[in-house]
């Protein structure tokens, strides 16, 4: 099968087309014929692998020394049950399916960037909302999960001033949706060029974060969500550490290890299925061009998410 492998950590050329061996299923996996995946900030960390020592150092237990222990990269998969093995009863031969690979820190299955992809039935793995296509599909795991695992951290009550600061993006995007289905008044902080985006979302305020002054508009808030953490910073962000009412709280994407509980991915199919929720694709790649689909995101400026199809 062709598959995208990932040579050694580094530049983007270091993602190479190859043949692989076709995957075949444990007798609790379905083997899915992958349609579309995501490039994520996640991917891209990975393959540049070039954080500071001891985060690097962390990173490269987990994930392989000098080069990924699985070259093929990708944790994001909407497609087909091609097959399956004996033990699986939750899906059948030609079920449309979306999937994450990950339901735990320690339970990671990486993959996705290649035809085909087996994952255990019992992971978070589900048939595909009907009202979506295999590429809206694969636009919402990862920001979706992401998001949820912030808003985890808060107990947003009708009417609260949430700030999210990085809306425009994967996770971004997903936060401003769900924290408005808890009932928060969100503003949101990105570029000019993406407030149609983001009020189209659900945003009842928004903030260009490049233009002069703009701390001057910051108000009192009881969460202020960075969905970007270290990787972007300004004077308005560290501004809005500092507007927090009574009690509120600064969450980052950055503090601590995220979690991806089937909950919390089934919660996401359902409100997807019940258009309360809404994936964002920026561009839309083909496995050939992955390598051009990296360079996009690590330039740190895509709406909403980057996808793959296959």
């Amino acid at each position: 099968m062709k598959a995208i492998e990932c040579l050694k950590y580094g530049g983007v050329e270091n993602l190479v087309l190859s043949n692989v061996k076709k995957p075949i299923p444990k007798d609790s996996e379905v083997l899915i014929k992958t349609c579309a995946t995501s490039v994520t900030t996640s991917d891209v960390l990975i393959r540049r692998m070039n954080e500071p020592l001891i985060p690097r150092f962390i990173l490269q237990l987990i994930f392989g020394f000098g080069r990924p222990r699985n070259p093929v990269l990708g944790m994001v998969t909407a497609g087909i049950v091609q097959s399956k093995g004996k033990d699986v009863t939750l899906f059948e031969i030609g079920d449309e399916v979306f999937a994450y690979g990950s339901i735990s820190p320690t339970k990671l299955r990486f993959g996705s960037y290649a035809e085909y992809i087996c994952l255990p039935e019992d992971w978070n793995l589900a048939l595909k909302p009907v009202n979506l296509s295999f590429e809206e599909a694969a636009a919402i795991p990862y920001g979706g999960l992401l998001a949820t695992h912030l808003l985890k951290k808060t107990s947003i009550n009708k009417g609260d001033n949430v700030l999210i600061y990085g809306a425009s993006g994967s996770i971004g995007t997903m936060v401003i949706q769900l924290a408005k289905h808890l009932g928060a008044h969100v503003t949101s902080v990105c570029s000019g060029r993406n407030f149609e985006l983001v009020t189209s979302l659900g945003s009842d305020k928004v903030i260009d974060y490049t233009i002069e002054n703009a701390e001057k508009q910051l108000e009192r808030y009881k969460y202020v969500i960075d969905a970007v953490g270290n990787s972007k910073s300004s004077i308005l962000k560290e501004k809005s550490k500092k507007v927090l009412a009574l009690n509120g709280k600064y969450i980052s994407i950055d503090h601590g290890t995220p979690l991806t509980p089937k909950e919390a991915f089934f919660n996401l199919k359902r409100l997807a299925e019940q258009e309360k929720l809404r994936p964002v694709i920026d561009r839309v790649y083909s496995l050939e061009k992955m390598a051009e689909a990296h360079k996009y995101v690590e330039m740190g400026h895509k709406r909403g998410n980057v996808v793959i199809t296959i």
